[in-house]
This record gives structure tokens, C-alpha cells and sequence, in this order.
């Protein structure tokens, strides 16, 4: 055991035991020189019977979570390897684990329930796009923290696995019996994202009804058997998660996520409601269908009534009075015909614009990511998803995998995450139909965002392990903005979005830049022509728009004296005397704080 007091690796000071597990003892310690805490893990050689398997596992554990970045994730610091005991060095989480609630107050609200459950639907979403796809395996309440803001953090990654396309089944059976899915025990088929999807139903059961699936009756009923004021809704989407049959489950996080957000729809009483409606729709539908099919042949009207149908969504969409009437006409338009762009690429752009909800524009969040990806993954009665049909008009899907990237990148939550817009910025790279600037941008942001992660870890890990430099990223920033006139290229929005965060990443890497070779000439030069951009090149086409492009335009010129001001202060400074203005490392593709 570490003694109390004692000092590791020459920075961090243990303060005191906070956790004791089977094979390990978990630490808290400060390094006093960052005036920061850290919880540091202990596993012992005598302290294991199989410690060279243990230290394995611990070693493909912290390789996983160093290769990660999400705000509902512990960071791994340093890795200790000493001779009669491996040491790790993890973010400190104040807070206490769900089970715990469990023990002292049983069932949980239903509404901080449906919260938790969407913070951990997005980080295994965040982990299934790994590339590999990472299966957590482990989902239960002991390994969810509740932080004292109400947030959640998701700890222990000892049985995370990295999927493997071509294997036909798991070689291990690891999991908490009780949560685990069927396949986690082997003779079921290899565990993937869907695996997931089941443990954190039998999660949420527990939460809800306060009855643990690892004890007796060692079943899940359905969770208004034990508390009939619950939602039926709900109930629904925790019986869907916990199907033996993966096939039969929520195939991505993107669905769960969406079913979460709408759980009350699902109730019982709203889908009567829609029913009656649906059968109304239908009728109408088919008289319809039944006088064009007497006028003309079957096979002209279908096509003549589906394209007029198409084009009446789209028309009602555009003047819808709120956004819910507009996402359904757009949903109802690409239900009809899967295979047309034009009501993919216009939903995205009401979601860009959508000020009823965002509370302002140039906004792609969570909700609307979800509601996203929920269409393109519908396959209605058939097998084949929205998406499929889509790939097809190859033009159309390039240019929509371009709009995608730039949401995600520039506009997700507002700061934008451009891990998430690598995979359409791959597609629309490599097409054969997009205009070149467009291609060319597209393999710029796709290589930031493949070593986004790789930026945030070179700011916080103490050995400097990563391959990605700060003059990598200076340099592809130079690709996308030196020397061009981004209004021609696009249009006066994107632009200064693009410039807004290009001068954020000054101002928040100006040390980072200067220690890699950056001059101080070098970054004025590019800031002093954003400038002028800006007061030469900004248009107004649309009167609409003017008093919110020039209100933005009118902010970055401000923004630009901050990151001048910042310059000189990095560029003045002592070496030893460097630090982040704002107290922390900073996201490199969106200047937003980690």
C-alpha cells in the first residue's frame, strides 16, 4: 500500500484511501506543484494471484481511455510502472456512484432517470464511432458516477473491448451478471454496440424501480409492474433494449437516444391520439390513390402522386408555423421517397437555423443530431434504411456528407465536435462529384479532426507522447483560411464562422503556437488579414440576415484585439511563466474548454 503522505514519482502527494475493489486500492493525491488533484489506482503484485493478467488488462484499459476525449469520461494522466506495483493516474471524480443512491434512497425519480440515461446514451454513442467501434460490456450503476452537478461520469473500463468485424464471437465472457446481455456469455455471437444497448436497459430498471436484476427473481418485468405510475413510454424502451435477440434492440445509440427523447410519445394514451390520426391520413391516402389509379395507368400515377406528395411536404415545410410541423413534413417527404436529396439537405438547414428551440442559429445539437440520424437509419416495413436509398444519388448524398461535416465541425452544441464530422468529411473527400474547394476543405478539416483527440492529449499528458504538433494544426489552419476569400468560396455565414474559430484557436494556442515555431509575426500577419477580410468581404445578400451578420462580423473584429492582446502576452512571457489564460487546455478544433 502507498503510504499517506508519501510522494509518487516525484509530483503527486497522497492525501488519503478513497476506494478499495478486489485487486486494487484507489488514492486520492495532489500534485502540489499543479495544484491539482488526481485519483491514483494501486494494483500490487502480491496483491493478485495472476498479476501479469491483471497488469494487462490494466494496460489495454488505460490504452483505451487515453485514446479518448469526452466530458463524460475520466482522462488517464500517467501510467506508473513499477516493480511491485502498477500505478495509475486518472482524473479525480468527486461524487458518488448510482448504487449507492440505490442503497440509500431505492428507486430513483423518473425524470433524473431519463437525464442520466441520455448522458450515457452519447457517451456510448461517442464510443461506438470509435474506429474500432469501442464495447463498454459493463454498464451498471457501481460504475456510473452522479458528480454534485447533476452530470454523470462513466469509470472502469476493465472489460471495454475494441469490435472486431470479423470475429464470430466473443473469446471471454465478461460482464455483471444480471446486466450482462446473453451474448456476453458466449454461443450467442460477438458483442457489439447493441450489447450495450441492453446493459444500459437493465441499468435503467434497476434505477426505476429500485429492484436489482442480479438478485431474485433474477427477471426484468416490465417496470409498471412494480410502480404503475411510470411511463408507459418508457417501459417500452426498456423492454426494447433488453431483448434476448440483438436484432430485436435499438441497433445504435442515435435510436435510443431519439426514443428518449420522446418517451411520452410513446405512451399509451398519445399513441391512441396518433393512431386515430394515422387512419384518417390513410383513408384519405388511399381514395386518393384509388382516383388517380382510374384516370391513368397505376405505374404513372405513383410516380406522378409521389412527386407531387414530395414537393407539397417540402412547400408546407418551408412555411411551417413550428419546428416540430417542419421536421415531420420534411420526415414525411424523405419517407416518401428516401432516394431525393433535397428534403435531407433542407431539414439540416432548418436544424442550422432553427431559433425556436436553439434559442439562436448556426446550432446543430444533440436532439437535432439524433433526430438526424434516426431518419437515416429508418427502415420502415423493409430492410434497407433511409440511408441506403440515399447513397444512391451519389451527387446529392457527397454534398449532404459535406453539409454534415461543417455541421458537426463548426456547429454541434454550438462549439462544434469535429470527431464527429471525420466520417462525412471521409465521404465527401473522396467524391467524384463535389465542386474541389469543397473536396480540398473536406480533407483539411477530416485530417484536424482525425488528430483532434491526439491535440487535447499532447495539452495534458505530462510525457508528451502524442505524434500531432500545434504546428500540424497551425499549418492546416493556413490551408483553409490564408490568402482566401472565404465569402466567394461559400458565403458570408460560413465564412465567419470559419474565421470565429480560426481566431479562437489563436487566441486560446498562442503559447502552443509559440512554442512550436509559430512567430509572433506569423499569427498577427493572419489575424491582421481575417481583418480586413472582414470589413472588405462581408456581404449581405439577404436583408433578413443583416443585422445578425453584422452584429457577428462586429464581435470577431473585438475578438480579434483579445487575441492580439494574447500574442503579446505569450510572446513577452517567460517560458516557466506560460499559462492558458483561461486556467485550462482548450478543444483544438473548437477552442472550447476540455
Amino acid at each position: 500500500m502507498l503510504e499517506i503522505g508519501s510522494i509518487v514519482d516525484g509530483k503527486y502527494k497522497i492525501l488519503n484511501k478513497i476506494g478499495q475493489g478486489g485487486m486494487s486500492i484507489v488514492y486520492l493525491a495532489m500534485n502540489e506543484r499543479a495544484n491539482k488533484p488526481w485519483a491514483i489506482k494501486e494494483v500490487r503484485k502480491d496483491g493478485v494471484s495472476n498479476y501479469e493478467v491483471v497488469k494487462q488488462n490494466l494496460i489495454a484499459e488505460t490504452d483505451i481511455l487515453k485514446r479518448l476525449n469526452h466530458p463524460n469520461l475520466p482522462s488517464i494522466i500517467d501510467v506508473i510502472d513499477c516493480e511491485d506495483t502498477f500505478l495509475i493516474v486518472m482524473d479525480y471524480i468527486e461524487g458518488k456512484p448510482l448504487s449507492e443512491a440505490l442503497k440509500r434512497e431505492g428507486a430513483q425519480p423518473q425524470e433524473n432517470v431519463i437525464e442520466w440515461a441520455k448522458q450515457i446514451c452519447d457517451v456510448l454513442g461517442y464510443l461506438h464511432s470509435r474506429k474500432p467501434p469501442i464495447i463498454y460490456r459493463d454498464m451498471k450503476p457501481s460504475n456510473v458516477m452522479l458528480r454534485p452537478d447533476g452530470n454523470i461520469m462513466i469509470i472502469d473500463f476493465g472489460t471495454a473491448r475494441e469490435y472486431k468485424s470479423a470475429s464470430l464471437a466473443d473469446t471471454t465472457c465478461l460482464g455483471t451478471q444480471g446486466y450482462a446481455a446473453p451474448e456476453q456469455f458466449g454461443g450467442h455471437g460477438q458483442t457489439d454496440a447493441r450489447t450495450d444497448i441492453y446493459c444500459l436497459g437493465a441499468t435503467l430498471y434497476h434505477l426505476l424501480t429500485g429492484h436489482n436484476p442480479c438478485m431474485p427473481p433474477y427477471e426484468m418485468y416490465p417496470i409498471r409492474q412494480w410502480n404503475p405510475n411510470l411511463s408507459s413510454g418508457l417501459e417500452e424502451i426498456i423492454l426494447k433494449c433488453t431483448q434476448k435477440n440483438p436484432a430485436d434492440r435499438y441497433q445504435s445509440c442515435a435510436e435510443l437516444m431519439y426514443a428518449l427523447e420522446h418517451y411520452d410519445e410513446l405512451d399509451h394514451e398519445y399513441k391512441k391520439v396518433q393512431n386515430r390520426k394515422w387512419k384518417t391520413f390513410l383513408a384519405t391516402s388511399i381514395l386518393t390513390l384509388a382516383s388517380l389509379t382510374a384516370c391513368v395507368g397505376f405505374k404513372f400515377a405513383e410516380t406522378s402522386t409521389t412527386r407531387k406528395s414530395y414537393d407539397s411536404y417540402l412547400k408546407n415545410a418551408v412555411s411551417a408555423v413550428s419546428m416540430q410541423e417542419k421536421v415531420e413534413d420534411y420526415e414525411n417527404a424523405i419517407k416518401l421517397n428516401p432516394g431525393e436529396s433535397e428534403a435531407y439537405t433542407d431539414l439540416l438547414q432548418a436544424f442550422l437555423d432553427n431559433i425556436e428551440e436553439d434559442g439562436d442559429n448556426w446550432n446543430f445539437t444533440q436532439e437535432e443530431s439524433a433526430k438526424m440520424a434516426e431518419i437515416l437509419g429508418y427502415k420502415g416495413s423493409g430492410s434497407r434504411s433511409n440511408e441506403s436509398y440515399f447513397e444512391a444519388d451519389e451527387a446529392g448524398y457527397d454534398e449532404f456528407a459535406y453539409q454534415m461535416g461543417l455541421a458537426y465541425y463548426f456547429y454541434y452544441n454550438k462549439d462544434g465536435n469535429p470527431q464527429m464530422s471525420q466520417k462525412w468529411f471521409e465521404i465527401a473527400a473522396r467524391s467524384t462529384y463535389l465542386e474541389d474547394n469543397k473536396k480540398e476543405r473536406s480533407k483539411i478539416l477530416e485530417k484536424i479532426a482525425g488528430y483532434d483527440a491526439g491535440l487535447r492529449s499532447a495539452g495534458s499528458n505530462k510525457s508528451g507522447d502524442s505524434t500531432v504538433t500545434y504546428r500540424d494544426y497551425w499549418e492546416d489552419m493556413m490551408e483553409l483560411i490564408s490568402g482566401k476569400n472565404l465569402v466567394e468560396q461559400d458565403n458570408s455565414k460560413m465564412a465567419l464562422v470559419m474565421y470565429k474559430n480560426f481566431v479562437y484557436q489563436i487566441d486560446r494556442y498562442a503559447i502552443q503556437f509559440k512554442a512550436a515555431g509559430v512567430t509572433e509575426d506569423q499569427l498577427n500577419r493572419e489575424l491582421d488579414q481575417v481583418e480586413s477580410r472582414l470589413k472588405t468581404d462581408i456581404i449581405v445578400l439577404n436583408e433578413s440576415d443583416r443585422e445578425e451578420i453584422e452584429n457577428t462580423r462586429d464581435k470577431l473584429l473585438e475578438q480579434i484585439n483579445g487575441a492580439k492582446e494574447q500574442i503579446s502576452i505569450a510572446y513577452s512571457a517567460k517560458e516557466s511563466n506560460l499559462t492558458n489564460k483561461s486556467g485550462g487546455k482548450k478543444d483544438a478544433g473548437t477552442g472550447k474548454n476540455d
